[in-house]
């Protein structure tokens, strides 16, 4: 399986943008190790704004690709649709949810068997969750103290589209987001653009 293995606080730096929520990650960021921080071009922009997409949800090129060959089928905006199709991959509502303290190690999470979706278990990150789907730690699950700390202490996340169960260890996936509701700094209309050409 493929993973993104750098650095997190190198990659946030070079972005721009804390992708990681991290408090530290930006602590030693300059412009001379920022691309943000730079003056770029037409495509060193869009190509910024593919990178950030790409980082925040922990997948590769190919994975963002196919993505967007699906969005651009949708009746919807193609860079809304992309980024509603990514918010609703299984790792990241695991991350959304709690479970996790990040994208990656909420990929692990699903992959270990430790998640269960509306009562059965699902270890593929990027399975597609729908409205109303119920994802709930596994009940032997929940005796991991830092699976159990992470959803009942770290609250870093409170979205309109998402309900949780702290009684239980569920989260439900309400309806599709709403764009403004997406917790994401990026221009998607730039990372679309790249590819239009």
């Amino acid at each position: 399986m493929a993973t993104r293995r750098e650095p997190r606080f190198k990659l946030s730096r070079r972005l721009g943008v804390n992708i990681f929520g991290h408090p530290q990650a930006m602590k030693r960021a300059t412009k001379d190790n920022s691309r943000a921080g730079r003056k770029l071009s037409e495509y060193g922009l869009q190509l910024l704004e593919k990178q950030k997409i790409k980082a925040y949800y922990g997948i590769l090129e190919k994975q963002f690709v196919r993505y967007l060959e699906n969005a651009k089928k949708s009746k919807e905006i193609t860079g809304v649709a992309l980024l509603k199709a990514l918010e609703c991959r299984l790792d990241n509502l695991v991350y959304r949810i709690g479970f996790a303290n990040s994208i990656r190690q909420a990929r692990q999470i699903v992959r270990h068997g430790h998640i269960l979706v509306n009562g059965r278990k699902v270890d593929i990150p990027s399975c597609n969750i729908k409205p109303n789907a119920i994802i709930t730690l596994k009940s032997a699950s929940r005796e991991n103290a830092m699976f159990t700390s992470n959803f009942l202490e770290l609250k870093s996340f409170d979205l309109p589209y998402i309900e949780k169960d702290f009684d239980q260890f569920s989260g439900k996936l309400l309806r599709l987001p709403n764009r403004e509701e997406i917790p994401v700094e990026v221009n998607e209309i730039l990372a679309i653009e790249l590819y239009s050409k």
